[in-house]
């Protein structure tokens, strides 16, 4: 098992985009790199804990790599919009790419710099070694399983393009 911290805007709709791929074992939403401990979500609401809502990503690299994950996650934000993800504004709404292991830093940089030449603005995706990351309440954990109607910043085709992405097999 590996893991990546993957901050998409709301992590209501980034969660659930990342369950509906084939290797991801386990997600859980949190708030990641952020500047006091154990914050609850209404504090980080207010934009002065530095928090970014993040979804760990636990992924079996057997069946998905990280590159094919990084590439999928920019298939679901706008990596040029600083701190705003579809109607969603604040600093915790920010990109990011947080790892927890040093060698992945390398593809992390590999797919930005392949991404950046589809944009003519700069990516503004926040990368970074994980300092820290503290879990949500239940009440925030799949919630668009809890909660179909509910609230989220992307489209609903997402859902359904990123169950059927499946990762090239090398041969």
């Amino acid at each position: 098992m590996k893991d990546i911290y993957l901050a998409g805007g709301c992590f209501w709709g980034t969660e659930h985009f990342f369950k509906q791929i084939e290797g991801v074992v386990n997600t859980e939403v949190g708030f990641a790199n952020g500047n006091t401990a154990d914050p609850t979500y209404q504090e980080v609401y207010t934009d002065k804990t530095g928090f970014a809502e993040t979804v760990h990503i636990s992924y079996d690299e057997n069946v998905v790599d990280l590159e094919f994950l990084l590439n999928m996650f920019f298939v679901a934000i706008d990596p040029t919009s600083l701190n705003k993800q579809g109607h969603d504004e604040g600093t915790r709404y920010r990109t990011g790419i947080y790892y927890v292991d040093d060698s992945q830093l390398g593809i992390i940089n590999k797919v930005v710099g392949e991404q950046q030449e589809k944009y003519e603005k700069p990516i503004v995706v926040e990368i970074e070694t994980l300092r820290n990351f503290y879990p949500a309440d239940e009440y925030h954990q799949d919630y668009l399983d809890k909660n179909p109607d509910g609230y989220c910043h992307l489209p609903l085709e997402l859902f359904e393009f990123a169950r059927k992405a499946r990762m090239k097999r090398k041969a």
